[in-house]
């Protein structure tokens, strides 16, 4: 099989011929269909996550297969595989942890460290065959494209999950999405179409934000002026709930300054940095400041059932060769990118 490995940190891809995988127990083997291409796989190939104050998580190594957002269809079974046959086309939750820990015990495999991630810990998508440990990962997507099934398996997750977090809302709770890139799009799909949300979009590109009120959204602001945030405070008394899908101290900010007393941020994107708030005002604010990590298989499930009932409006799919996965790379992360790229083959 053809994969497109890394080398030392943030160099270009390359392609290796590597020994297609024979599925063995409850294993399952999908050929690449779609692949997106998503903010961690930079993080990922560039090696590091920015902590702040100069400080840096190493995550990258040689030999990776990166992809997550993988779209497949099952070309070989396992002698113990059930409830899937050859032909078989699913979208693979990617986020398998080992199944014996507390977290997974819990139902929340995405929890479990180190786990078995694909395109994190094991090969994933940006590679034409990639190995399932087993059926329950696999999900039918239904009748939308190929492409776009694809990125539910991490973008529409990632959103999805984490706007649960916020919970029942009443009339005036005001919900806010800053970031309307990939993930952040589809956030803002999945609140308006399938959860009754008219959220406050915000981000610093003026162009996502017309992007932003095309598919309905009424309410945006330029968080690349500080200062209104305290113009969104106003106008909403403050924000009950903040989804940060950019993730930088910039963002986090911002978000925190959006907020009403008992309000909540709930952190998704991964950029950077470090936070520094004074203790006392957290109690005194009664805010909650909660991370959000993909999602869980149920999760998955429930996003799944929505895109099937057609319940969930389809984001901008941008489509190129699997061998341009290092250029996709490199188009992200210069911000050249609007929606998400997926990778194809065929």
């Amino acid at each position: 099989m053809i994969a497109y490995q890394t080398t030392t940190p943030g160099a270009a891809l390359v392609e290796v011929e590597l020994e297609t995988p024979v599925p063995q127990g409850t294993e399952v083997l999908v050929k690449t269909v779609a692949c997106g291409v998503c903010h961690s796989d930079i993080h990922m190939h560039d090696g590091v996550f920015n902590l702040g104050n100069g400080k840096q998580l190493e995550v990258g190594r040689e030999g990776m297969v990166l992809g997550h957002e993988i779209f497949g269809e099952v070309v070989a079974v396992g002698p113990d595989a059930e409830g899937v046959q050859i032909g078989d086309r699913r979208v693979v939750y990617p986020w398998i942890g080992c199944g014996e820990c507390a977290a997974c015990m819990r139902g929340e495999e995405q929890l479990c460290t180190p786990g078995r991630a694909l395109g994190i810990v094991a090969h994933g998508g940006f590679a034409d065959h990639v190995l399932i440990p087993h059926s329950r990962y696999l999900f039918d997507k239904g009748d939308v494209s190929d492409s776009l099934a694809a990125t539910y398996a991490c973008s529409g997750l990632t959103a999805f999950a984490a706007l649960k977090k916020v919970g029942d809302l009443h009339a005036d709770d005001a919900v806010v999405i800053i970031g309307a890139g990939g993930v952040g799009m589809m956030a803002i799909q999945i609140a308006i179409s399938a959860m009754g949300i008219d959220p406050i979009v915000v981000d610093i590109d003026d162009a996502k934000l017309q992007a932003a009120q095309e598919i309905g959204v009424s309410r945006t602001f330029n968080s690349s002026d500080s200062q209104t945030a305290k113009a969104l405070r106003k106008v909403t008394g403050g924000a009950y709930a903040v989804l940060d899908f950019v993730g930088a101290e910039a963002s986090v900010n911002y978000g925190l300054g959006c907020l009403r007393k008992g309000g909540m941020l709930v952190i998704v994107g991964l950029y950077g940095g470090a936070l520094n708030i004074p203790i006392p005002f957290i109690p005194m604010n009664a805010r909650i400041i909660q991370g959000s990590y993909v999602g869980t298989p149920q999760d998955m499930a429930e996003l799944m059932e929505l895109v099937r009932a057609g319940k969930i409006a389809p984001i901008d799919i941008h489509e190129r060769p699997l061998s341009e996965a290092g250029a996709a790379l490199a188009d992200l992360k210069a911000g050249k990118v609007q929606g998400r790229q997926v990778l194809v083959t065929g």
